[in-house]
This record gives structure tokens, sequence and C-alpha cells, in this order.
């Protein structure tokens, strides 16, 4: 009777790990990674996890349950996956108990750590216009694409919170860049609205999850990876089609 709770505080510490560190945009080998580790550290060494973008299940050897937690919401929060990790290694040290390593978790879990929304709008508008430096644009078209990738970004966080079709608040991100970057052109304060419309869509580009999706695949999770790649492939569709309808136009 009292190894029963202690069983149970693991699993859900374990769960609680992986979840967290799937909604912030960890990959799938290094979440199943780190719910195996957590669990050999307190003595759980045939632990068994499957992970996938949408939901995660965890069982160990014996009589206890399998469990399984449901991914709703997945983003972009590197912060968590490193403070987990960090849990993780304290785990690995024994400079955590299980109660502890629960409490800190569901503190995470709670937490924000986000950068604010101004300062996120101000690196896409900054970055926009760095972008279409790189690729070999004009000095003069760089207020054109900031602007243009400011308005895009903001109209998407705007759109994230408003829409439950995420797909759809990129579509209109993307047309709203490129309807901006059309409007600068045909009042003469930008030139080149390829360049302007590369650099401000850039932002938008779901970098990491493609990296993600590579890296699953390439370490064996074929679900993970090609759901993953397949998220990757819609949203970069989403974008591209918001900028075909301006061109059509």
């Amino acid at each position: 009777m009292d190894n029963a709770p202690k069983t149970y505080d693991v699993i859900e510490v374990c769960m609680l790990a992986g979840k967290i560190m799937m909604e912030s945009g960890a990959e799938t080998y290094r979440v199943e990674d780190t719910m195996s580790r957590i669990a050999s550290s307190f003595g759980i060494h045939n632990s068994h996890s499957f992970v996938t973008p949408t939901g995660i299940i965890f069982s160990i050897d014996g009589d206890d349950p399998s469990k399984l937690y449901r991914i709703s919401k997945r983003s972009t929060d590197l912060k968590k996956v490193t403070e987990v990790n960090s849990i993780s290694r304290k785990i690995s040290s024994g400079d955590l108990t299980v109660k502890d390593a629960l409490l800190e978790l569901r503190k995470i879990e709670k937490e924000s750590v986000a950068y604010p929304i101004w300062l996120q709008i101000f690196a896409a508008f900054i970055s926009s216009g760095c972008f279409l430096i790189m690729f070999q644009g004009q000095w003069h078209d760089f207020i054109p694409a900031c602007v243009a990738g400011g308005l895009g970004f903001s109209c998407l966080l705007y759109l994230h919170q408003l829409l439950e079709i995420k797909f759809f608040a990129e579509f209109l991100s993307s047309l709203l860049i490129g309807l901006a970057a059309m409007l600068f052109v045909n009042i003469g304060i930008g030139y080149e609205i390829d360049k302007i419309i590369i650099g401000a869509v850039m932002p938008l580009v779901p970098g990491l999850l493609i990296t993600n999706a590579v890296r699953d695949l390439i370490a064996g999770h074929l679900v993970s990876g090609i759901s993953k790649g397949a998220e990757a492939f819609l949203t970069a569709f989403a974008i591209g089609t918001g900028i075909a309808v301006v061109f059509s136009f």
C-alpha cells in the first residue's frame, strides 16, 4: 500500500513533464527520453511511453493503470522546455523528491514565460526588414517590409485568440501582408513587392515545426514526424494561398 501513492505520483510527474514539453514545442524523442529518465530516477525502470503531437500515453509494468493526456494546444515556448529539462536533471541527481518535482512542474505549467505581446510584435517588425536584406532586397524597402511583417504578425496573434481554426488565421495574416505590400508599392513607398512579401511572411513560417518533423522522422518516430510535417505543410499552404489571392487580383 505504501508504494501505490508513490508510483501514482511518479506517473503524474512523468506525464506532466511530457505534457508541458509537448505543448511547448519539444521534439517527440526528447519528450519520451525525459519521461523515461524521470521514471528511472525514481526507481521505475520498466516504463513505456508513446508520444504524438495530440496525446501522450504512459504506463509501467505491473498492475498500475496506464495514463493518457490529451494535447489540445501547441505553441513554441522553449523556455518551458529548458525548465523541465532542468527539473529532470535535478531529479536524476537526487536533488528533488516526487512531491517537490510535482509542485515545480505545476508551477511551470501555470506560469506564462513567453515574451510580452508587444515585444513579439516588435521582434517580427525588425526581423521582417532583416529578412528582406538577407534575401538581397534594397534598404529603401526595409521600412515597408517591417510594417507589413508587424501587421501580419499582429493579425496572427489576434486571430489565434479569436479563432479555433489555426490555418484560417495564417491565411488571413498572409493576405494582410500581401495587401500591405501591394499598397506600399502602389503609393511609391516600396519598390520590390516580391522582396517585401518574402521578408514580411518569414515570421509566420513554421520553421521549428519543420525542424522537429525532420528530426522525429530521423529518430524513427514516424507518426509524430509525419503529423508534424503535415501540419507544417498546411501552414505553409495557408500562407502561400493568402499571398496568391492578393496576386490574383
